[in-house]
């Protein structure tokens, strides 16, 4: 707030002068909630009981090196993998260190109410069964420089890269097969208007394979710690990533 006003009540509602306070008026982890139905641009069809279409699902995470900006998985099966090993940096909203990696699956740990392994193989069974099932994306809006500061704008910014995934979704648009899935070519995402270069786009969509392979490390003991529900599609994806970033990290120091 540019302007906080002088006499007002802080979170714990306590009196606050936020032009003087060196203390902050809000909680650190507080948000806002508004209906759906305010939203002006709301499908017609969203309260229907017989359900829309779905093209694709994204799932995002805050990572500040390791994740690009989006990729695609290859196919169901990898997607849920990219969905079951979804993990954030801790933040100053966040209770404990700032920087350490957490897992948090779906963003549905807090909420699943059985075995997480047996939820992933639901969603496994989900892709067999469905004819035509949603494309799936990640996205990560905090990457960062070595300063710290954040290359992507965020915020309303971000529909560049779901007009991307839409076009994916639609055929209307190629992509890069990279270690970790499909990655937009640079020219494919929408900079016009914006103060973002042709580098630090490329550098958004640059997968750091040495930074891959430690979280290679995490993904292991977080799937460890699910034990013998954890469906066999997912061990073999895992597999499979530790050995292309294995075979790249070789190829680059040969």
């Amino acid at each position: 707030d540019n302007n906080p006003p002088e006499n007002a009540l802080d979170w714990q509602g306590n009196p606050w002068n936020g032009k003087a306070s060196e203390e902050k008026g809000a909680h650190p982890n507080s948000r806002f909630t508004a209906p759906a139905k305010n939203c002006p641009c709301i499908s017609k069809e969203w309260e229907s009981p017989e359900g829309v279409p779905i093209s694709a699902i994204i799932f995002g995470g805050r990572r500040a090196k390791t994740a690009p900006l989006v990729y695609q998985s290859r196919s169901w099966q990898h997607g849920v993998f990219v969905g079951s090993s979804l993990a954030s940096e801790t933040t100053a909203a966040a209770a404990g260190k700032v920087g350490v990696v957490r897992r948090d699956p779906m963003a549905m740990l807090p909420f699943c109410g059985y075995n997480m392994g047996e939820y992933f193989g639901h969603w496994l069974n989900m892709g067999k069964k469905a004819g035509n099932p949603p494309k799936i994306f990640h996205v990560n809006w905090f990457r960062t420089n070595d300063e710290g500061d954040f290359l992507w704008p965020g915020y309303g910014e971000n529909f560049r890269v779901l007009e991307w995934i839409i076009k994916r979704c639609e055929d209307g648009v190629g992509a890069e097969e990279s270690l970790i899935g499909f990655i937009p070519k640079a020219e494919d995402i929408n900079t016009e208007e914006l103060d973002v270069s042709e580098d630090v786009l490329k550098g958004l969509l640059t997968i750091d394979v040495e930074s891959w392979l430690e979280d290679i490390d995490s993904i292991g003991e977080f799937y460890n710690k699910i034990g013998d529900t954890l469906p066999e599609g997912l061990k073999e994806e895992l597999s499979l990533l530790k050995q292309n970033l294995t075979n790249a990290c070789e190829g680059s120091i040969a």
